[in-house]
């Protein structure tokens, strides 16, 4: 958590800091090993400075790393490096915190792990395999490889239902203008003009009317729908409740478990490559994962521990596909079980870019001819009663 510390230095000059501490003991001596006196301390609401948000961007924070390691340095040099080209005050702090770690003679992984709020179990756990093989450099390649090629296929799926959303907005606005504004217009003139109106037209006149002079108070209800519509989304988001609602929706279901499933393979790949164990590997997945594959795959390394081979394990609890079934048992063949694993995430990224392309191919044409649909039958149902005017004068 974050400490803001108020200083003074030995030339009487007060100051203030923000130090990323474990406890206040541990902000404190941060402070004084800087020279400083600590006049006032406390801990910043939230753990975080105000409008400073994540102290550090953990793919930046490795590629520089890689970058520095890869050029020669020591990981206490590219520490070192990395904290006199920082000039943000909340990411000094954490890589001052991780260079006091090393100076005491601790492992680099026991400094990470003391930040978890920044540095997850499966980062930890590359690093503490590298440790093992005194392979640093390519772990961190590993870590970065694998982050980049799930931004990709969650950039991918964010850029799909863009351009949808969009849709969506203009033509709910426009249709929420059209009933709202135009319409009680329309509906005066026709009041005024004592003629008999079509019965579809007289319903839309009346909806009309009734938002014109309601139109606050449906403005207010609309802000309410959507902020508990937010609301719920994050809910269910947090609990996991989205993937288990879309897993049921017939057609989306069945690629929602294939990208769970790419990711899980990545993963396990990536961890296994680094020289982790499968069975130690499955349990650093396990906070990453839906609860059906959680429980999944508590039941499958149950199934290796006493001796079952990953591919029996997996497929008894659903954790294949015919694809990557084969691939899993070539693995084991071969011996190269880490490298097959990630060939199978690559080639479900491969299949789920192919499905969403075709998704949005077809969905966007569709709901594009709704929205117009929608559009032109207010238009329509507003002139008709012209038509007729005109058609009778004719």
């Amino acid at each position: 958590m974050q400490f803001d510390v108020r200083t003074l230095s030995p030339e009487m000059a007060i100051g203030q800091l923000v130090i990323d501490g474990r406890d206040e003991a541990d902000a404190r001596r941060q402070v004084e090993a800087r020279g400083l006196f600590v006049s006032a301390i406390h801990p910043v609401r939230g753990g975080l400075r105000p409008g400073k948000g994540k102290a550090l961007s953990l793919v930046l924070f490795s590629q520089e790393l890689l970058a520095l390691l890869t050029a020669g340095l020591g990981i206490v040099e590219a520490l070192e490096a990395l904290l006199e080209k920082e000039a943000g005050p909340a990411t000094r702090s954490v890589l001052e915190r991780l260079l006091a770690g090393l100076r005491e003679g601790q492992r680099f992984s026991t400094v990470l792990a003391e930040q978890p709020q920044l540095f997850p179990p499966l980062y930890v756990g590359i690093v503490r395999a590298a440790e093992g093989t005194s392979d640093l450099p390519r772990s961190l390649s590993r870590y970065i490889d694998y982050q980049q090629r799930i931004d990709i296929v969650r950039a991918k799926i964010v850029s799909a239902a863009i351009y949808p959303c969009i849709l969506l907005l203009v033509g709910g606005g426009v249709s929420m203008f059209l009933i709202g504004y135009v319409v009680p217009r329309f509906a005066e003139v026709y009041q005024g003009a004592g003629r008999n109106l079509p019965w579809m037209s007289q319903v839309m006149l009346s909806w009309g009317q009734f938002a014109g002079s309601h139109t606050g108070a449906l403005l207010a209800g609309v802000a309410l729908v959507l902020a508990g519509a937010v609301l719920g989304v994050r809910r269910l988001m947090a609990g996991g409740g989205v993937v288990r609602l879309l897993g049921r929706l017939p057609g989306i279901g069945e690629r929602v478990k294939i990208y769970e499933l790419s990711r899980l393979y990545l993963t396990l790949g990536m961890l296994t490559e680094g020289g982790i164990t499968i069975v130690q590997a499955i349990e650093t997945v396990q906070g990453m994962v839906s609860a059906n594959v959680k429980s999944g795959l508590q039941l499958a390394r149950l199934a290796i521990e006493s001796g079952l081979p990953l591919s029996t394990a997996f497929e008894a609890n659903g954790l294949t596909t015919p694809i990557s079934l084969r691939m899993l048992r070539v693995g084991e063949r071969t011996g190269d079980m880490g490298p097959m694993l990630t060939q199978s995430a690559a080639f479900y990224d491969g299949e789920i870019s192919r499905w969403i392309d075709r998704f949005t191919r077809t969905f966007e044409p569709l709901l594009m001819a709704g929205i117009g649909l929608i559009v032109g039958a207010i238009v329509v149902l507003l002139y008709m009663p012209i038509f007729d005017l005109a058609g009778e004068m004719s």
